[in-house]
């Protein structure tokens, strides 16, 4: 068995640091295009979440597999949420809440993959990272 990696990535696909800034399927605002062919990388993400989930390694292919782990990982924080939630308002409140509240960004003392990520190599491109992350942390935690 072998891990899934993202089909998304394509010779004129935006990075930021070395992650991929993929376009999302998207109500809120954000730093990427509203419009994709087929699946977005939530997704996506949300598609291979049982397989990857059960691989101690994964080979980075690509910038969009540093995307799809961000996204798993993330779910993996909404799930432990959604765990203590009796009530679908209960689990959208708490959805929304994780997802503008603030958190830490390749780079940061504390981001726990460090090591697989670039950091923004300047304040406007930590600014777009931020926003970009924002912006599919909300979109994950409705789909979810």
């Amino acid at each position: 068995m072998t891990a899934y990696h993202s089909t998304l990535m394509e010779a004129d696909t935006k990075l930021i640091g070395n992650m991929a800034m993929l376009p999302i399927k998207s109500q809120f605002k954000g730093s990427t295009s509203r419009e994709t062919k087929n699946a977005d990388i939530i997704e996506e993400a949300l598609y291979y979440l049982t397989v990857n989930v059960f691989f101690k390694n994964y080979e980075i292919k690509n910038e969009a597999d540093r995307t799809l782990i961000y996204i798993t990982l993330y779910i993996s924080e909404c799930l432990k949420k959604l765990q203590k939630c009796n009530s679908k308002g209960q689990g959208e409140k708490a959805m929304y809440t994780l997802g503008i509240t603030q958190f830490l960004i390749p780079g940061e003392p504390g981001f726990p993959l460090n090591v697989m990520y670039s950091k923004p190599q300047n304040k406007q491109e930590d600014e777009v990272m931020r926003a970009y992350l924002q912006q599919l942390r909300q979109v994950t935690g409705l789909r979810l």
